[in-house]
């Protein structure tokens, strides 16, 4: 494709946000500021995380081919109750649990060659930022402590749900998994739907000092801060899997938007799931494949054909018949290609 055949003022996108396909016209002129959510590194990453970052590695590109000047950020989850379960499982310090994760997703992507994004912030960097952020939402009256705990009072912010297109009545009656799994914490909250912004840490914990006493963030606040103090308040694009519509995203909004009186993004783009027998490929179902797995028999190149080849907000159903298929397919172009040149 020549540059020159791109008109910039016909590319559309499917915002989640308003349901439907709508013209893409930057915020501001030429530029496109994108945050993309990345990976929280407790594990290797499997191909449902290739999927993720090849299909925006692609957008970022075909953007930048398109003419415009691409500002991409992809963030690293360093601090997460996940890590700290599988740190103390192995017997060393989270700190060293997420640099070992954190070099192995450096190296699939390089695998992969999706091209390293122009900032990739760690949440422990941002921890003074994301506290003033606090700060700034419980003055407000978005935010309350709570014995330690900060949570963000959904009831105040009433656009909460229009991203997963939910209403507070639905989410309240317990029927979501994010309510069932904070009932322990129903004490401490005003509402069920109430999520952490900090959360308490003991001594022996990982944890950093607050104006609520020791404690570490909450797993939505780390790209709201982010994206504040690296691209504005207000972004063109902020993607991810569709399984961070509700409540990463959603949680995301709320905060963002209750403190700031913006809008956070212009377009939210969620890509499908990778299935296994239907099933979505997790790491908690036992189904994955690791990419370093997958590289032992397939090339970077078919494994990014493969995703590719479905639309990006398609499910991917997954067999070892369907990669190998990519992969014929894949060696016949290359032959093609050299027997043209040769000619």
């Amino acid at each position: 494709m020549d540059r020159r055949s791109i008109d910039m003022n016909k590319i559309q996108v499917f915002n989640t946000l308003s349901g439907r396909k709508e013209e893409f016209v930057p915020l501001s002129g030429n530029t496109v500021k994108i945050y993309a959510c990345g990976p929280t590194v407790y594990d290797s990453s499997h191909l449902g995380h290739a999927r993720k970052e090849i299909v925006w590695d692609t957008v970022q590109r075909y953007l930048r081919f398109a003419g415009y000047d691409v500002i991409y950020v992809r963030n690293i989850t360093d601090v997460d109750d996940k890590i700290i379960k599988r740190a103390t499982e192995r017997g060393i310090s989270p700190d060293r649990l997420a640099r070992e994760y954190t070099y192995a997703f450096w190296r699939d992507m390089a695998a992969l060659n999706v091209q390293a994004p122009d900032y990739e912030p760690r949440a422990t960097e941002f921890i003074p930022q994301m506290i003033k952020f606090v700060q700034g939402l419980i003055a407000k009256g978005h935010a309350y402590e709570a014995k330690g705990d900060v949570y963000f009072d959904v009831a105040s912010f009433k656009e909460y749900g229009k991203l997963g297109k939910q209403n507070l009545e639905e989410l309240q009656s317990g029927a979501r998994e994010q309510v069932i799994a904070q009932d322990a914490l129903a004490h401490l909250k005003k509402s069920p739907v109430d999520f952490a912004l900090w959360k308490s840490a003991d001594e022996d914990e990982l944890g950093w000092p607050s104006p609520w006493g020791r404690g570490r963030p909450g797993w939505h606040l780390e790209c709201s801060t982010m994206v504040q103090h690296i691209l504005g308040e207000t972004i063109d694009i902020h993607s991810g899997g569709e399984d961070l519509v509700f409540p990463h995203h959603e949680n995301e909004i709320a905060q963002s938007e209750a403190l700031q009186e913006k809008p956070l993004a212009k377009y939210w783009m969620h890509n499908g799931f990778i299935q296994v027998s239907a099933e979505k490929m997790a790491k908690s179902l036992g189904n994955f494949k690791t990419i370093q797995d997958l590289l032992q028999t397939y090339s970077s190149d078919t494994i990014r054909i493969f995703v590719l080849q479905t639309h990006y907000r398609n499910p991917i159903d997954f067999t070892p018949e369907s990669l190998a298929a990519v992969k014929t397919g894949l060696n016949r172009l290359v032959r093609a290609r050299v027997a043209g040149l040769a000619t």
